[in-house]
């Protein structure tokens, strides 16, 4: 595998301490499966370093544990899984609710998304273990808490999610990522992938689990990733009547062409993505003229696989001039996407989903 400094030069950088970055979306849509290389990187604190030798993991908390377990001791214990499941940034495509008004964070394009085969143990396995009663459900007011590596303004990074989505069978303690091994910048060597979450919600370089009858009180969980109304600034904003994000909306974005492509008349192939969380994309429209007529797109999206993308493709007819290419997808409750990142805009410019806009030039 290249060093770290080549895989960055793959990608669209956005800040080099902490590192975060995603690729080109004519790249993104060349695979379903994500190459660990290739997948967008977000972190909020420096990379650690961890030796797997070393590395131990703790569960706690009441009623249950504690339990200390080792890499070689999580994969000899408890069954392996697999899951394929997309992975999204709550801040994807902020750049669109940048250019309503200025916003916070990293101004993502399309690329702060990617899927993968994603392998590891259960959470819920590790945490029944541990004491975790088998009977665990959605009535449950229980939230699981993790603590991980990565120090982020003075403190070890922390999160949590509710106890039922922790034990759900999609829920995993991943230490590969497509049959290889994490990337330091992917969490190696243990991280949790929470399926339909945020990507906040499966945190890298895993060190302690805690279950507990509150949600994390770490500034991650209490103060950040919270979505306000559109009159509500920096300055004004009280986290504790902010809504935490955790599942994701609808979104959909063109891949290819790229936004500014000059293009040819006549037929052009026209790429993208989809994403519903844990709901089926069940169409996807595409217009050559803004909006105003809408074409169907064929879809692409595998079996068994609930919380992975849809890929879909069109072939349209574009006449000369410039021309407004625009996506909107439809889910299996038969929500759509709102038109324009004005009707979603917030400060910090989290789930920007509106339909996506790429202007060509065709002549």
């Amino acid at each position: 595998m290249s060093s770290l400094t080549e895989r960055m030069a793959r990608l669209i950088v956005h800040g080099e301490r902490p590192y975060n970055a995603e690729p080109p979306l004519t790249r993104l849509r060349a695979r379903y499966r994500t190459p660990a290389e290739d997948f967008y990187v977000r972190s909020h604190g420096d990379l650690p370093e961890i030796d797997p030798a070393t590395w131990r993991l703790s569960i706690d908390g009441a009623g249950v544990g504690p339990l200390d377990l080792s890499l070689a001791d999580l994969r000899a214990r408890f069954p392996e899984a697999t899951v394929t499941a997309t992975m999204q940034c709550a801040g994807n495509r902020r750049a669109d609710m940048r250019a309503v008004a200025p916003v916070s964070g990293d101004p993502w394009d399309g690329g702060a998304i990617g899927t993968a085969d994603w392998t590891g143990i259960r959470l819920g396995d590790v945490l029944r273990a541990a004491g975790v009663a088998p009977g665990a459900n959605l009535h449950s007011d229980l939230h699981v808490a993790f603590e991980s590596h990565d120090v982020v303004e003075g403190q070890f990074y922390g999160v949590s999610i509710p106890l039922a989505k922790a034990v759900a069978d999609e829920t995993l303690l991943a230490f590969a990522m497509n049959g290889a091994p994490l990337l330091p910048e992917h969490g190696f060597p243990v991280r949790a992938v929470v399926p339909g979450f945020a990507g906040v919600r499966s945190p890298k370089w895993l060190k302690r689990i805690t279950v507990q009858d509150h949600p994390s009180t770490n500034p991650m969980q209490a103060d950040d990733y919270k979505l306000f109304p559109p009159d509500v600034t920096a300055e004004t904003a009280d986290p504790a009547k902010g809504h935490t994000i955790e599942t994701m909306p609808l979104n959909a974005a063109i891949c290819e062409p790229a936004r500014g492509a000059r293009l040819k008349m006549g037929e052009t192939t026209v790429r993208g993505y989809a994403i519903a969380g844990d709901r089926a994309v069940v169409r996807v429209d595409v217009s050559s003229d803004g909006g105003r007529s809408w074409h169907q797109a064929v879809l692409e999206h595998e079996a068994g696989a609930p919380f992975a993308w849809t890929f879909w493709e069109i072939v349209l007819d574009l006449p000369s001039g410039e021309r407004d290419l625009v996506v909107r997808a439809w889910d299996a409750a038969g929500q759509t996407q709102p038109a324009r990142p004005d009707e979603t805009w917030n400060f910090k410019g989290y789930l920007s989903a509106s339909w996506h806009c790429v202007r060509v030039e065709v002549a």
